[in-house]
Formats: structure tokens, C-alpha cells, sequence
């Protein structure tokens, strides 16, 4: 009985040692919740090797943005969680390094306004990208998506609540604004409008599911829905987040056959389509390119603004204080402004003139103002030019004149007059 007891204590260490390894290699298969596909292809989680989304999911959990289940399973198309979006979120604007520390992507925060990356590297110099260890886990990542704007904590109740889509699309829209721009917003409506239940939200929230549309960020169902009030599963807020961080994943859209819609360069260095109210504003663009040319190289033309210079050194002062969002700027280049603005507000049916009275000004832009007056008043061109000419030079000798307004050839004028900087807007609509 006593060598059969030592035995056994001779054996222990070996048993051990095997039950062990057992639970290593079961919990390992959990861990990593991955097995090989049957070609020998890239690991899957067991339950995503024919799923729709398994590139998105792959690349997405290889980067540490979302885990697997220790039972091998990922489970796509449960609900994520409020708290566990704006978590993804975040740490999709990081990168992880070997050590799994992350840092912000230098992408990211190049996209940002200096006050937010003031923000980050004031208020978040030592942010880790961990959740807390103490309270409530998520308030990390909470607290630096409310303080870059990206969400408003007061409008949710429950961060532990299920994520719906119309919220998704609402964060989605807050981001978008401040790390790139909003699209034209009557072009936008105009596309989300093809879907079904798009009115059975409020219009703030149709203008968020527009946005997030027009994109290519998120798409609706085959029926032909949004899908307003249904929750978004884990695979899709990995593909959302895939798209929204790598724009060649975007879903591209094109103006629309025989429809008011143009794709213009955009203030960001990238295009977007903007939709005219009628045909005459459409044709007005047109003329902002040609008035654009008639100074050389001495202009710029983004979204339906053209901007026009004095010179290539006043070009260059004024794209560099736009680039730096006239934060942080040197006193030169943050007051450094173009000389005249022709500009169009399609969601307004607005057009403009802005000119800063400096000498030489009328002079070297005679042709374009003349150009955008012409093509606008047509018959009463002659009308407008003697009323804008009287005024400018009115200003330019410093003789201070009252706002007004006045009717000309079917347009409404309202003159706005900033007699202490010499500038003019001649802000024009159509008479109703």
C-alpha cells in the first residue's frame, strides 16, 4: 500500500504537468478563437469563415480594435454595445505596436484642428488606450470622444445600451466634422431620401444618415431601407469603422444621370458632389472656372468658392493659414485673406461677390467680376456693374456707406458694407 501511495506521489508531478497542458491548450483555442480554413487559408474564427464581413473582422481583430469569445466564436451578428462602438472607435485612430502599446495615427492628427490636438496633448498626454481598471471600464474612451466633439455624453442614457443605427450614424457624422467635412447637405438628403424609412426619423437624425450615405460609410438593406431603430451588429461596426478610417473602402458615389450634380474639388484635397437647385446656378459654376482662369494661376477654386489673389505670395499665405484652420498660425498668415471671393450657396440658391478693397483690387479682377455679373443679371449686367463700381469706390476712399438693399433684374441684392477693412458682399438671390 505505501509503494503504491509513492508511487503515486512519483507520478503527480507528470499528471500535473499533462491536465496542464490540456487547459493551455484549451484555453488557447479560446484565446486566439481562431481555426485554419479547410484550403489552409488565413485563421477564422470558427463561426466567420463564410460570413460576409471575415476580411473586415480578420484585419480589425488582428489590430486589437475587437476580441473573439474564449469559446472560438466571434459572433458577427450579435448587437455591440454604445460603450463598445465608441471604444472601437477610438482605437481605430490608433495603431498597435509589437509590445501592444498603441499610439495615436499620425494620419489622425494631422486630420484634426490644433485645438484638438491641443486637446490630446494636453488633456490626454498620458491616455493609453486601456480601459480603466477602476469604475466604469469604458470612461476612458468616452471622455476623449466627448472632448474631440465626437459624441455629447448628455444624449445618451445608457453607454450600455445597444447601438442603433441612427446612432451610429449620428457619431459617424461628429467625427466626419472634425476630421474631414460635411458634404452638401441638400445633395446628401436627396440620396438618403430614395430609403423607405428615412422619415421615420427626425430631421436632425436624417441629416446624420445622409452624411454617413453620401460617404460610402454605411448603405442600407435590399428592401430598400435604412434601417432606422435596428441595432448594429459587431461585423457591421467593423466594416463601418474599416470605411470610415480608410476611405479606398468607401462605397464611391457618382452624380446621378440628368440630375443637377457635380463633382467639385473640396477643401480637404479630395471631391465631393454637390447638387444645384436649377439649372442657372449649374451653369454659374461653369463660370466660377472660367473667371478662375482669366487670372492665370493667381486663384483657387474649391467646393463652390473661387477664391482670387492678388499675387502666387498672397496665394500662398492664404492656403497656408486655411491648412492650419488659422489656429496656431503666425499673425501674417492668419489675417492673410484673398482679395475677391465669387461664390455660390447651392443649399440657399445664394450667390455672392466678396471684395477686399486694397489698391489695385478692381483692376486686376475687372474681367472676372464682370464675367460672373454678366452671366448672372444677363440684360441688367450693365445696371449691376454701375451700382458695384459706385460703391466700391465709395468705400476704397474711405467714405463710409450703409448696408442696403436693392432689386435688380429679377435678384434680390442686400449689400453688407465693413467700412473699417474696406470689404463689400454683394450677397444675391432670386426675388420671390
Amino acid at each position: 500500500m505505501e509503494s503504491k501511495t509513492i508511487q503515486m506521489r512519483r507520478l503527480l508531478p507528470f499528471i500535473q504537468a499533462i491536465v496542464c497542458l490540456c487547459l493551455l491548450a484549451g484555453l488557447g483555442s479560446g484565446i486566439g478563437a481562431r481555426s485554419v480554413s479547410a484550403d489552409g487559408g488565413q485563421a477564422v474564427f470558427k463561426d466567420t469563415a463564410a460570413h460576409w464581413a471575415r476580411p473586415e473582422i480578420e484585419a480589425m481583430v488582428s489590430q486589437g480594435i475587437l476580441d473573439g469569445y474564449p469559446d472560438g466564436s466571434f459572433r458577427p451578428t450579435e448587437p455591440v454595445k454604445v460603450d463598445q462602438f465608441v471604444k472601437m472607435l477610438i482605437l481605430s485612430f490608433s495603431e498597435q505596436h509589437p509590445n501592444h502599446e498603441r499610439s495615436w495615427r499620425g494620419s489622425f492628427l494631422d486630420s484634426l484642428t490644433e485645438e484638438n490636438r491641443t486637446i490630446l496633448k494636453q488633456d490626454y498626454r498620458y491616455f493609453d488606450f486601456k480601459p480603466a481598471m477602476t469604475g466604469y471600464w469604458a470612461k476612458p474612451y468616452i471622455d476623449v470622444a466627448s472632448d474631440l466633439n465626437f459624441l455629447n455624453k448628455s444624449r445618451y442614457s445608457d453607454f450600455q445600451a445597444n447601438m442603433t443605427r441612427e446612432n451610429v450614424a449620428e457619431l459617424i457624422y461628429y467625427t466626419l466634422q472634425e476630421t474631414e467635412y460635411l458634404e452638401d447637405a441638400e445633395f446628401s438628403l436627396s440620396v438618403a431620401r430614395n430609403y423607405g424609412d428615412l422619415t421615420s426619423g427626425n430631421e436632425r437624425m436624417q441629416r446624420f444618415i445622409a452624411e454617413s450615405l453620401i460617404k460610402g460609410i454605411m448603405e442600407g438593406y435590399p428592401d430598400g431601407n435604412f434601417g432606422v431603430g435596428r441595432y448594429v451588429t459587431r461585423a457591421e461596426a467593423l466594416v463601418i469603422l474599416t470605411r470610415l478610417t480608410d476611405k479606398s473602402k468607401r462605397i464611391p458615389m457618382k452624380p446621378e444621370k440628368d440630375q443637377l450634380q457635380r463633382i467639385v474639388p473640396a477643401s480637404t484635397g479630395s471631391y465631393k458632389i454637390v447638387a444645384f437647385p436649377d439649372q442657372k446656378m449649374l451653369d454659374m459654376y461653369d463660370t466660377l472656372v472660367e473667371a478662375g482662369k482669366l487670372r492665370g494661376t493667381n486663384y483657387n477654386l474649391l467646393d463652390t468658392t473661387l477664391r482670387l489673389f492678388k499675387d502666387d505670395k498672397e496665394k500662398q499665405a492664404v492656403l497656408n493659414a486655411s491648412s492650419m484652420g488659422n489656429l496656431g498660425a503666425s499673425a501674417n498668415s492668419a489675417s492673410a485673406k484673398e482679395e475677391v471671393a465669387l461664390w455660390l450657396d447651392p443649399a440657399y440658391n445664394t450667390y455672392g461677390i466678396t471684395v477686399r478693397l486694397r489698391e489695385g483690387t478692381l483692376a486686376r479682377n475687372k474681367e472676372a467680376i464682370e464675367l460672373f455679373g454678366n452671366r448672372l443679371f444677363t440684360y441688367e449686367a450693365i445696371a449691376f456693374h454701375r451700382w458695384f463700381n459706385s460703391i466700391c469706390e465709395e468705400v476704397e476712399a474711405g467714405r463710409p456707406i450703409a448696408s442696403k438693399q436693392a432689386e435688380v433684374g429679377g435678384y434680390t441684392v442686400n449689400l453688407l458694407v465693413d467700412n473699417e477693412n474696406k470689404t463689400v458682399v454683394f450677397s444675391i438671390a432670386p426675388t420671390k
